[in-house]
């Protein structure tokens, strides 16, 4: 590959990172990918700058190699090149020893050098949207990892080493989306495993074994097909316990089972009481896991616009067409915010959302308004940086450019408290705005800005344990689609917290997991139901653009959900 000259027509920001002895360097976005298209690649004086510790290079697609003299960048402790077009990684890399934080995700990546596996501080590994068809064998000599992320590759199997007890720290692993065929029932060998995502693979079963990881609260599963059947209800229910609950007890009474206590008398007995003990096991698992699945049921009624007494509309201008074009909102009723927790879990969990299936707010965002405090009717409109004002969460009212101005400081300021170990979320969804003449705001009938997407929305609508109905809000650059999705998602996992409060009220003060309480009467509990209200969304002529939700939203395969049109 070749390289740019080394002194002449130096980029100015690695002569400016030169000069100044900088510890940290960020190339990114077209400017940048200008720069590498004619130069043939990045300039050469890059890997001169010994001093780095943080190097960032990103959206970037004239990038497709990186010179083996990375290897002189010794003091590197994160190294992103995301959002690129690489086809390969140097072998260099392993000698990379205080490497901390490896993204090199969203490339064009088929391997990865066996080098990696040198990389002996190495904390967090994200290679998700590759080609990768196979992880080198070695991982477990990466004793510090604590994340791994190879979601959207090509891999078959899981290396064998992953399931080592040596790698005592790894607490997530993401492989969702890929094409594995089996989950190692060595997987209870890692005490810190918390969360675990095989989604969307071809597995057919799950190991009894996944029941003993001490510390694990998150799996997902959704997308296999099971052998089964009422385990894979389970599974594309999200319901982790549950799932666990029902491994623990053997499930079915298929596969082996851990060995109960009866199991020597049964040996001692000659075998007599065998069928008869095992018949019994399977009948008491069969109860527990359809006791499971009453228990976990959540109902949702939608109810249709004509059906409303204030139906709210929302209208788009068609300035928001190159801006960030897709919107979809709906109405929900009977959520329970009021008691214990509630309030904190369901932001938690929308913070969650953002940061996984809307991708760290990169592929959508979701604004939740207190219903009450919103004058109808809606605008969607796109508006100037400089005379869009908001009063974003926490804070007073202030400027578009203003606001984004102070984030950035503010992601800056966070990323070098963290000793540039990891790259701040704000700083992936502030990109989105880069370049743009007009920004996407929702506004009300008063034109005060209630929603600045993706960024913040209005401190005037922001919901509290008082909020009796909710506006909610997904947008989009990216499809339509995947604003459905999210909403779909966002609604199930709003009926799964509110089944949850309204099921803690025997168990307040018991466990500061569950310190939620009912406020519906005891015989309302078995079903605390959602009411979703249909938005439509319109152009400004009054052309309908969607409704949400509509007939084939909410399909969800979830076993215990019930949706009520």
């Amino acid at each position: 590959m070749a390289e740019g000259n080394s002194s002449l027509n130096i980029w100015p920001e690695i002569e400016k990172a030169e000069n100044e002895n900088r510890r940290e360097l960020v190339l990114q976005g077209s400017t940048v990918d200008k720069k590498i298209q004619s130069s043939g690649g990045l300039h050469a004086r890059l890997y001169s700058l010994s001093l780095l510790n943080y190097l960032e290079i990103s959206q970037c697609p004239s990038l497709h190699e990186i010179h083996e003299n990375i290897r002189h960048l010794s003091h590197l402790q994160s190294l992103i090149l995301c959002r690129n077009k690489l086809t390969s990684v140097p072998k260099s890399i392993g000698d990379l020893k205080a490497i901390k934080v490896l993204d090199l995700s969203v490339n064009q990546l088929q391997a990865l050098p066996e080098e990696v596996c040198a990389l002996s501080e190495l904390n967090t590994l994200n290679v998700s949207c590759n080609s990768i068809a196979a992880l080198p064998d070695g991982l477990s000599k990466c004793v510090k990892l604590a994340s791994i992320n190879v979601s959207k590759n090509a891999l078959s199997r899981l290396p064998d080493d992953l399931w080592c007890s040596s790698l005592e720290l790894l607490s997530s692993i993401i492989a969702s989306e890929n094409a594995i065929e089996e989950l190692s029932s060595e997987v209870h060998k890692l005490p810190a495993l918390k969360v675990l995502d095989l989604s969307s693979n071809k597995l057919q079963d799950l190991p009894f074994e996944l029941a003993d990881c001490p510390k694990l609260k998150e799996t997902n599963f959704k997308g296999n097909k099971l052998k089964d059947k009422r385990l894979e209800k389970m599974v594309n229910g999200c319901q982790t316990k549950s799932v666990l609950d029902y491994l623990r007890v053997g499930g079915r009474g298929k596969g082996k089972g851990k060995q109960q206590d009866g199991d020597v008398s049964e040996k001692l007995d000659g075998g007599r009481n065998v069928s008869k003990k095992k018949s019994g096991a399977k009948q008491k698992g069969k109860k527990e896991a359809e006791e499971v699945d009453e228990l976990n049921r959540m109902v949702v009624r939608v109810l249709h616009v004509s059906e409303a007494p204030t139906a709210v509309t929302v209208k788009v201008s068609a300035g928001v067409k190159d801006v960030r074009p897709y919107i979809v909102c709906c109405i929900v009723k009977g959520m329970n915010l009021r008691q214990g927790n509630a309030l904190k879990r369901f932001l938690v969990a929308q913070t969650k959302l953002h940061d996984e299936i809307c991708a760290k707010r990169t592929t959508a965002t979701i604004a939740t308004h207190d219903l009450g405090l919103l004058k109808a009717p809606l605008l969607y409109d796109a508006r100037p940086a400089d005379t869009l004002k908001i009063v974003p969460l926490g804070r007073k009212e202030m400027k578009a450019a203003e606001l984004l101005k102070m984030l950035q400081q503010e992601a800056d300021e966070q990323r070098k408290q963290k000793k540039r170990q990891n790259v701040s979320g704000l700083h992936k969804y502030l990109q989105l705005l880069d370049g743009k003449d007009l920004y996407p705001c929702l506004v009300d009938a008063e034109d005060h800005v209630v929603s600045f997407p993706p960024i913040t929305n209005s401190e005037r609508t922001k919901i509290k344990k008082s909020t009796q109905e909710l506006f909610l809000e997904v947008t989009s650059s990216t499809s339509l689609q995947i604003c459905k999705d999210v909403m779909d998602t966002l609604i199930i996992k709003m009926a799964e917290l509110n089944k949850l409060t309204f099921d803690a009220k025997e168990d307040v003060g018991s466990d500061e997991e569950t310190d939620v309480i009912s406020v519906r009467p005891a015989e309302d509990l078995a079903s605390p139901e959602l009411t979703v209200l249909q938005v439509k969304v319109m152009d400004v002529d009054g052309n309908l653009k969607v409704v949400y939700p509509s007939k084939t939203d909410l399909m969800s395969d979830v076993s215990n959900l019930t949706v009520i049109r």
